[in-house]
């Protein structure tokens, strides 16, 4: 139930979906424009079955790393991701490392660790069995979201080519579609469908709190996915895992907010070293901007040169 709730959401995206679909927006004289060449759909329907594969079988290890391991640990192993997804990108989609992407990559990795050790354990007891499955399928479940991340903008790149917000939608609907499939599949195999009535009564906060819990959690990582795809789409999968990165500090000043949580040294530095390092990215963004730009006027002032003296 908990990989289930990771992509059952993608429903609520269908509106959207319509609203944005070429179809919509040519009837609507909407002026975004629309790549000559469009993927066969062959390649579009065995792009979608594999990622909708690959997001099940990480959100199941995620599942099962939260279930066996503290929250320590876990969070610890999935701060790994940013470093991953750094290797990734730089053999999958041609990443530039610069001494400022370097130390924005290392500064975000470090705050999220700082926060992972300082997170409270839980005291419960744990076989070496279970921990083990636990933290492999953790570290499993990091490598595989960081690869799908690289594997996502390589497919925006070379496959779709299509720059709407109808690909990113689909990008998120068709792949969740493929997961939450699966994910049925696995709750009447595994015979667990059978304990869900058992699970919602022992809920201690009611059977209400139960459903509601399932659904906002649902529709939350539809949100956050969208906005991790639309991120992989206008700059990098690394920029957007390092957005991703950027909001695990942030949590804990909303618990402060609104729980009235103690905040502590930790937290302030951890925070500090996350800002930091978004900074130092952001930054890279702005030397490559300029730079760019720089580029392009001495391209134009040479071409007017050469007007002239034609």
């Amino acid at each position: 139930m908990a990989t289930f709730v990771q992509s059952a959401g993608f429903p609520i995206l269908i509106p959207l979906l319509i609203f944005f679909s070429p179809m919509f927006s040519n009837s609507t004289k909407s002026t975004r424009t629309q790549s000559p060449s469009k993927p066969k759909l062959s390649s579009l329907a065995f792009l979608y079955l594999a990622f909708g594969l690959l997001l099940t079988g990480d959100n199941m290890m995620y599942s099962y790393g939260l279930l066996y391991l503290p929250v320590s640990t876990y969070s610890l192993l999935c701060a790994t991701q940013l470093a991953f997804n750094a290797l990734f990108s730089f053999f999958l989609n041609s990443q530039k490392f610069t001494p400022f992407i370097l130390n924005s990559i290392v500064l975000l990795t470090v705050s999220a660790s700082l926060l992972a050790v300082h997170s409270d354990s839980d005291t419960t007891k744990i076989s070496r069995a279970k921990y083990a499955i636990g933290f492999l399928c953790t570290l499993g479940a990091s490598v595989t979201y960081s690869l799908y991340l690289s594997l996502v903008q390589l497919s925006f790149e070379k496959v779709i080519k299509r720059e709407t917000f109808s690909a990113v939608l689909d990008m998120q609907i068709y792949p969740s579609f493929v997961a939450t499939c699966a994910c049925v599949v696995g709750l009447f195999a595994s015979g667990e469908w059978r304990k869900l009535g058992e699970e919602m009564k022992a809920y201690e906060e009611g059977r209400v709190s139960y459903l509601m819990t399932l659904i906002w959690t649902a529709l939350t990582w539809q949100i956050s996915s969208i906005g991790m795809l639309g991120l992989i789409f206008e700059v990098s999968s690394l920029f957007s895992n390092v957005i991703s990165t950027l909001a695990l500090p942030v949590v804990p000043i909303l618990a402060v907010l609104f729980f009235h949580d103690k905040m502590d040294g930790i937290k302030v530095m951890a925070m500090i070293l996350a800002i930091w390092g978004f900074i130092s990215y952001v930054y890279q963004h702005y030397l490559d901007d300029a730079k760019s730009r720089k580029d392009e006027t001495n391209v134009a002032e040479v071409s007017g040169g050469t007007t002239e003296m034609c």
